[in-house]
């Protein structure tokens, strides 16, 4: 545990400290809303009512109704369609793999890791894969807000993202209320727990958090395990040739290269923390890559190893607030990347990957690929 004064706020950096204070129901997840209210309200209120930014008993309600929804099958029956996606992405006209069979070199994080996701999350909600565009970018405009020390324009642009993006998610719950689907909308619109529903801004809220958190975390986690396959040929190989399945090479990918790296709790008393007092109202910034790397859990915890097992990485999280979506972000990369390589078993770098200019969301700005050959 480091004091970081410039923030004011403990920094947990282990694996055990952040096991800790994401274990600990002493340390909430608490929300306040940003300033000015009045110029902030569609931020704020996307974030007030959904269930990350809640601690129970409004957390326990909310994420119990969300998970009822999602536990109607939908994860499972995802599995065809997310397979049938990859191979229209990588085998259809003009896709992926033609302009990979034609020896191109192709950007693989925007033309196949950028929108697989969205895509999967508007066939999970029902929503029309057509708007992938404007999904991703109010996404995109909404999550810049959580980096430190954001300027005025990423604050505006937030704010029109979230008028934006709530707007459109109120004509399709009004569109389903209406029109009953077999998707995620109309089973969160139907839940009850306890004779509740989720309200109209609690509905909206959850859907646009289920798509922000469903597919940044998933292009990033794509795109910096991707770099670090394909920049270890000898790693590669073992997933290509099966001696490591991408199942347990999913699990590396998700450890070595964290896509989220800080994740912020509250003391909501006095906890003691690896030897050190976290006061009431002190914030803990859990440093997610740092624990990843920890050597006192990890062996060798800077190299690269697709099948390292144990691995107990912390890329979902840990306690009440362990990722919902963690089995259909598993299953989703599972098949894209398994997709890629059965059919791209030479896939290489073909140049500089830049990082975005981020770091709280770490991921790459675009990774070029080549495949030299290619196998059926």
């Amino acid at each position: 545990m480091v004091w970081h004064e410039p923030w004011g706020l403990w920094l947990a950096t282990t694996h055990a400290s952040v096991s800790a204070v994401l274990r600990d129901r002493r340390f909430g997840r608490l929300w306040s809303d940003h300033e000015p209210v009045e110029q902030m309200a569609p931020f704020n209120a996307l974030h007030r009512h959904q269930m990350m930014e809640n601690e129970p008993p409004a957390h326990t309600r909310l994420r119990r109704l969300v998970a009822g929804a999602f536990g109607r099958g939908h994860v499972e029956r995802m599995r065809p369609r997310i397979a049938e996606l990859a191979a229209d992405m990588l085998d259809g006209a003009g896709a992926v793999g033609e302009q990979l069979q034609s020896g191109a070199s192709v950007d693989i994080l925007a033309d196949y890791a950028e929108p697989m996701p969205v895509f999967v999350i508007a066939d999970l909600l029902g929503v029309p894969r057509r708007d992938h565009h404007d999904l991703r970018r109010w996404s995109q405009a909404i999550v810049r807000m959580y980096e430190p020390d954001v300027d005025e324009s990423t604050r505006k642009a937030s704010v029109a993202a979230s008028e934006d993006f709530s707007a459109y998610v109120r004509e399709v719950v009004t569109h389903r209320r209406d029109h009953p689907g077999d998707d995620l909308i109309t089973d969160l619109i139907a839940e009850r727990d306890g004779g509740t529903r989720l309200s109209e801004d609690e509905l909206v809220a959850s859907v646009v958090l289920l798509l922000n958190a469903g597919h940044e975390a998933s292009v990033n986690v794509f795109g910096n395990g991707m770099h670090a396959l394909l920049a270890d040929r000898a790693q590669l190989a073992r997933v290509t040739s099966g001696e490591v399945t991408v199942e347990t090479a999913l699990e590396e990918l998700i450890r070595y290269d964290a896509p989220l790296q800080l994740f912020e709790r509250t003391a909501t008393e006095d906890v003691e923390v690896a030897g050190v007092t976290v006061r009431r109202g002190q914030k803990v910034a859990c440093l997610m890559g740092s624990a990843n790397r920890d050597g006192e859990t990890f062996e060798d915890p800077d190299r690269f190893d697709v099948a390292r097992d144990p691995n107990p990485h912390v890329g979902f999280g840990m306690g009440l607030h362990f990722c919902l979506g963690a089995p259909l972000a598993r299953l989703e990369l599972q098949i894209s990347i398994a997709e890629l390589l059965a059919r791209f078993p030479d896939l290489a770098l073909a140049g500089d990957a830049p990082r975005r200019p981020t770091w709280v969301l770490r991921g790459y700005e675009s990774i070029p690929v080549t495949a030299k050959e290619s196998r059926s």
